[in-house]
């Protein structure tokens, strides 16, 4: 165990630490502010406040992890060797940079709190994000400032050994739809028809009877291959199904049709089963209530796992309407058009309120790369390069790697021709 020694025990102090002592290099850490008993602890220890008491190992501690509430921070970001960091903490120090309140800033999501430009959707977009500024947003820096604390207790403490741990990932399966065709009801089927008549679509409309008359597969049930593929891979899949009623935003098949919730159920069998939050309910709390129920009600039992349309996430409103229905992991935090680590890290971490200063029991599950990102690189080469560098990246740290792609992306048709060999790059990184 590592006890750290500071001057003032706080509910922010006790996140940041646990997420990276605990949860990134699996070591139980307990906090004192008595020096006798920081003395007579004959294991890992460490002293974080503004001047050491000895010789011990010092990180000298920035202000914000004793504060309460927002304030205008001033932050320098400069390069720290192989990464980015912010709060230097001057030469006493054992580590050049306040690597746990830069770390709390970042996993609070402090900087989604401040003013900020949204988009049309009312998102958080990465360019407004201090990772993308500064160029870091392709770094888990979080878990690299983790092995450099790492490296510094190491030299202190040659004779402990510390847990490792493996990369592994957490491949997401987004379902808007789970048919392009099929399923749609009369009404929308013939209405999809004449808007295709009227834009000369007839290959497309060819296509669609084929389907409806049995002859040809719905291009976006693409669920035998990758059940398949879940078959021949260690590590479970996720599966997101839309179940909210239609919208202008979300225009899924009824959760009413029984062949759509046989679909759900199989899916349960081999996988693990999740809501995806329709438009609606990410801002109306009964909404998404009524939407969890449903989905309970096709899976008997209590729905765990949550993500949101559009990637769309406010803060804090959002995260407290699933922890008042006790919703335990939420798979939202990430960019929809970038690449990179929203919040910093490639480890799972508990949701932090920061206007009530507590962490809550809220699992956030970060994804690091959404198929729709992966659209702006032109050539097949260039989405493989920079699939396989955040890939490398989050190995380097043995973190967790958690990519979305939506069912209809596995379709392979289109715009989507190559990212079958995409998503298999990505469930071939673990057994490499």
């Amino acid at each position: 165990m590592l006890l750290v020694y500071t001057h003032k025990i706080t509910p922010r102090l006790k996140f940041s630490f646990k997420h990276i002592c605990t949860r990134i290099l699996g070591v139980p850490v307990a906090f004192t502010s008595k020096i006798e008993e920081f003395i007579a602890h004959d294991s890992l220890k460490m002293s974080y406040t503004k001047q050491p008491l000895g010789d011990e190992v010092f990180v000298r501690s920035h202000d914000l992890l004793f504060e309460q509430g927002l304030s205008d921070i001033d932050l320098n970001v400069q390069q720290w060797e192989n990464t980015k960091c912010f709060f230097f903490n001057g030469d006493k120090s054992a580590m050049p940079y306040d690597i746990f309140a830069a770390a709390f800033y970042l996993l609070s999501r402090y900087e989604e709190y401040l003013p900020h430009v949204k988009d049309e959707f009312g998102r958080y977009v990465a360019t407004e994000s201090l990772a993308y500024k500064y160029q870091f947003l392709n770094q888990p820096v979080v878990d690299i400032w983790a092995y450099k604390f790492k490296r510094v207790l190491q030299t202190h403490y040659p004779e402990f050994e510390f847990p490792e741990r493996s990369y592994r990932i957490k491949p997401i399966i987004d379902v808007p739809s789970p048919y392009n065709f099929k399923l749609k009801g009369l009404m929308r089927t013939f209405g999809g028809t004449i808007k295709d008549l009227l834009g000369l679509k007839l290959k497309k409309i060819y296509y669609k009877f084929m389907v409806l008359f049995g002859v040809k597969r719905d291009p976006y049930d693409t669920f035998k291959y990758i059940i398949n593929r879940q078959k021949n891979t260690k590590f479970k899949f996720y599966f997101f199904f839309l179940i909210g009623d239609y919208s202008t935003y979300d225009k899924g098949v009824s959760v009413h049709r029984k062949d759509y919730v046989s679909l759900i159920k199989s899916m349960a069998d081999y996988s693990k089963v999740g809501l995806k939050v329709s438009y609606f309910a990410i801002e109306d709390a009964n909404i998404l209530k009524t939407e969890k129920q449903r989905m309970e009600g096709i899976i008997n039992t209590s729905l765990a796992q949550s993500r949101n349309s559009f990637s769309k996430l406010n803060l804090p409103e959002f995260y407290r309407n699933l922890i008042e229905l006790e919703v335990q992991d939420d798979y939202t935090m990430g960019y929809v058009n970038h690449l990179g680590f929203r919040a910093g890290t490639c480890t799972p971490f508990f949701f932090y309120d920061l206007d009530y200063e507590i962490q809550t029991p809220l699992k956030v599950n970060p994804y690091h790369v959404i198929d729709s990102a992966l659209l702006k690189y032109n050539s097949l080469l260039d989405k493989k390069e920079t699939l396989q560098s955040l890939i490398n990246e989050v190995k380097y740290v043995n973190g967790e790697f958690i990519p979305v792609f939506h069912n209809y992306t596995l379709s392979g048709l289109g715009r989507w021709k190559d990212f079958k060999e995409l998503f298999n790059i990505i469930l071939d990184s673990a057994d490499d």
